[in-house]
């Protein structure tokens, strides 16, 4: 599934926010719309084919690898990456725990 697709199943959960940091996958007119009108700022760069290149902040795209890090991190965790667990509370408490267990180290 693209990421527009998936961006619009979830847009109605999303959480009150200033910014929303997001790759080119997420570029997109209707994307930056529906984000302004909930005054949400985009900090998504453009594609390189658009004839319209919005602007965006590039030193706050930059720290965006901070949180990719984070989940490259998760990821190594057997558990988590293989998915053992049957019920999905108990895959969100293990994520909860590596996400703490890194972020602490």
């Amino acid at each position: 599934m693209s990421d527009h697709k998936g961006a619009a199943m979830l847009f109605g959960s999303l959480p009150q926010a200033k910014v929303l940091l997001g790759d080119k996958g997420y570029d997109s007119d209707w994307l930056r719309a529906a984000l302004t009108e909930r005054g949400i700022d985009a900090c998504i760069p453009p594609l390189r084919h658009r004839k319209v290149q919005h602007a965006y902040d590039k030193q706050l795209y930059r720290q965006r690898h901070k949180i990719e890090n984070v989940f490259a991190r998760i990821k190594d965790w057997r558990r988590i990456a293989t998915r053992y667990d049957r019920c999905a509370h108990t895959f969100m408490s293990a994520i909860c725990i590596a996400a703490t267990v890194c972020y602490w180290l």
